[in-house]
């Protein structure tokens, strides 16, 4: 299991970093809020875009962050 990338982005409600890492056929993204350093985790097939997978774990993490409000 490698890190096969990363990245940050900044949303609506500050910067978000991502971790990308290959875990089988599939692909283990993580999500982390740099204020809170709240962090989630999805899994994705290979077969998705890098796009759909950062905006699949970045919906999840909003979720996450309004719930703990």
């Amino acid at each position: 299991m490698g890190l096969v990338g990363g990245g940050r982005e900044a949303s609506g409600q500050g910067e978000v970093y991502f971790e990308f890492r290959q875990v089988g056929g599939q692909m283990r993204v993580a999500a982390i809020d740099a204020k809170t350093g709240t962090e989630v985790v999805v899994i994705a097939p290979l077969s998705a875009t890098q796009n759909q997978m950062q905006t699949l774990a970045l919906a999840k993490l909003k979720r996450r962050l309004s719930s703990q409000n």
